[in-house]
């Protein structure tokens, strides 16, 4: 099954199931910010089609926007939790010892910004679930990362939810 094929299924199934919305956009916030599973769920681009759904079902936008917050918190906390449990042999494990590159950029992102990293990073695609666990490898201190984590989870469930929501009801008024 093709990315577009996976896309157009899952917002069907969403449209099909309003009432579930919020745990399926919770879910895929989820697997979007864990480390392992963001290279293999296109959950951005759903969510971004579900901020549109949400817009033209008349489904409730708080309830999805802090269900995806929740989610997306969840899976940087995992991975941030898997960093600092394995610490520098997490970077030798699939899918990071694929992608060096983007392990470096992220521990150099990290190294100059500590844990605010971790709130920019959410919005920079493959950082997003890299980020963390680099923030566990290094040992960043928990309570700054929970704090940029939870914020930042906040503000990029409403960033990617709210344009669909908001500007398909403003065309249709």
């Amino acid at each position: 099954m093709d990315l577009e094929a996976l896309r157009v299924s899952a917002l069907g199934f969403v449209e099909a199931h309003k009432a579930w919305t919020p745990v399926i956009a919770g879910v895929l916030a989820f697997c979007e910010s864990l480390a392992f599973l963001s290279l293999l769920v296109p959950a951005t681009v759903i969510l971004i089609g579900i901020g549109a759904m949400i817009g033209a079902t008349g489904t409730p936008f708080w309830p999805v926007v802090a269900a995806a917050a929740l989610g997306a918190a969840a899976g940087d906390w995992l991975s941030y939790e898997f960093g600092r449990h394995y610490g520098e042999g997490a970077k030798r494990l699939w899918p990071m010892r694929r992608y060096p590159e983007m392990v470096a950029r992220s521990e150099g992102f990290l190294g100059r910004w500590g844990a605010a990293a971790v709130a920019g990073g959410r919005f920079f695609g493959p950082a997003r679930a890299v980020v963390p666990l680099i923030a566990g490898v290094f040992g960043v201190a928990r309570l700054p990362f929970q704090a940029a984590n939870v914020l930042s989870a906040i503000a990029w469930a409403f960033v990617l939810l709210a344009p669909g929501a908001g500007l398909l009801a403003w065309f249709q008024d």
